[in-house]
């Protein structure tokens, strides 16, 4: 059971990373809204995923190798893209008659900079060092061994991040749905009275 518990704190972290607006599911959410189309608020989760992935196993294979990594240095180079990525839209603004949704490869990109700026992967780093560093079965004493159970840790977080982002993205798409059909109706009643 002790050895189950780096991982279950690993999916923990996915599952709480999943529930933060700011991970990708309003984002996800805002795309089956606007379309209309629950199912691409689905699709628009596997962009969101890679970003955080690479984020995470940035960290992760920081650890694994046992490198130093400077998260200040690492946090602002972050925020310096995400302004960077601001300005670029804020100055195309003035061509742009209407609003486009941001596409994928824009997706990938906020999310791993967003998760490279609230440190996703640091919060593993607890998790990630009894699992590369044990004596279990399943590890090699190599770095490559290491590595592989870091990049599976990676996998367990990003994929229970994607559940709880899909769930809460499509709940909020229907809410959104319910919420328009009540006001449509209401509006048709008031309406005609």
């Amino acid at each position: 059971m002790l050895n189950l518990w780096p991982w279950l704190a690993v999916a923990g972290l996915g599952a709480v990373h999943g529930l933060n607006p700011a991970t990708g599911w309003m984002f996800a959410a805002a795309w089956g809204v606007q379309s209309r189309d629950r199912a691409q608020a689905l699709r628009a989760l596997a962009p969101i995923a890679l970003g955080h992935a690479a984020s995470v196993a940035l960290v992760a294979a920081t650890v694994a190798l046992g490198l130093a990594m400077d998260r200040i240095v690492l946090q602002a180079l972050a925020g310096v893209l995400l302004a960077a990525v601001a300005i670029y839209h804020l100055a195309g603004r003035k061509t742009r008659r209407t609003r486009t949704p941001a596409g994928h490869a824009g997706l990938a990109l906020w999310s791993f900079m967003m998760s490279t700026a609230h440190g996703a992967g640091l919060m593993l780093v607890p998790a990630l060092i009894p699992l590369c560093m044990a004596d279990a079965p399943a590890r090699a004493i190599t770095a490559s061994g290491s590595l592989t159970l870091a990049l599976a840790a990676v996998g367990v977080h990003t994929a229970a991040m994607l559940a709880v982002t899909g769930v809460i993205a499509s709940a909020a798409c229907r809410g959104f749905d319910a919420g328009a059909r009540l006001l449509r109706r209401v509006g048709e009643e008031t309406g005609g009275a």
